[in-house]
């Protein structure tokens, strides 16, 4: 009896072991999934556009110009668009509104391709402690030097206000927010009574649905009239610039 027991003892120690070891593996498997990362693929001779989120990040400023400019991929005869998102984690984000997005990047230790057009939307904490993240001040200080353009919808104005980017600039950001942005950054030009302003590679919106208007300006910009309002009415949008309220400073790029 006590050999059949010892025997049975056995069998149960090696089961367990072999439990064990079965679990590690999946460990080690999950670990492994986890650390690859599916970054987008990004077509050639197109622009990049890349937009910068966050926790609170919120979503129509997001959205809009990542709609607007994502539909260029619909059109033949341009210089299309790739979108993608950037952010300083690899774990989802959460918008204001409760949304999770999961970045394409993460600008504190990915290779990031060169940005064309850089997207700020305004995000919860753009106006106290999101201007006290240096790594992110910095990221945009880096792109500012190479992009063409450099955008913002909303409260994303204070970012690229605070790396530093719109000294000389006219610029404007939230209508109830720009008291506040005069008194952060009493230096700046920030004006009232238009919903964009563009002015050398700098484009600063009001934000909200007129997020949409902005982004249609810099397609119409950059590929005309026509290509602009097919893009609208792909979104049931009507779109005519001269009836939005707005600003281009003549001595642009």
């Amino acid at each position: 009896m006590k050999g059949i027991f010892l025997f049975f003892c056995s069998i149960v120690l090696v089961s367990c072991t072999q439990v064990q070891q079965e679990k590690q593996l999946d460990t080690i498997e999950v670990s492994t999934i986890k650390q690859k990362k599916d970054f987008p693929k990004l077509e050639p001779n197109r622009y990049n556009v890349a937009f910068l989120i966050m926790d609170g990040t919120y979503n129509t400023e997001f959205t809009a110009p990542y709609d607007i400019f994502q539909h260029t991929q619909y059109r033949d005869s341009i210089k299309q668009m790739n979108v993608f998102s950037v952010a300083n984690t690899d774990l989802p984000i959460t918008t204001f509104e409760g949304v999770k997005i999961t970045p394409d990047y993460n600008y504190v230790k990915d290779s990031i391709p060169k940005i064309d057009i850089l997207v700020v939307p305004s995000a919860e904490h753009h106006l106290d402690t999101d201007l006290d993240d240096q790594a992110m001040i910095n990221f945009v200080q880096q792109v500012d030097k190479t992009a063409t353009f450099m955008t913002s919808h909303c409260d994303g104005a204070f970012v690229l206000a605070k790396a530093g980017v719109l000294n000389g600039i006219v610029s404007t950001t939230f209508p109830s927010d720009i008291d506040k942005m005069r008194a952060m950054f009493p230096d700046l030009d920030i004006r009232k009574e238009v919903l964009f302003i563009h002015d050398k590679k700098y484009i600063t919106s009001a934000g909200g649905a007129k997020s949409f208007e902005a982004a249609l300006y810099l397609c119409e910009y950059l590929y005309g009239k026509e290509i602009a309002k097919s893009l609208a009415g792909g979104l049931v949008i009507d779109w005519e610039l001269q009836n939005v309220p707005h600003l281009i400073i003549e001595n642009k790029q």
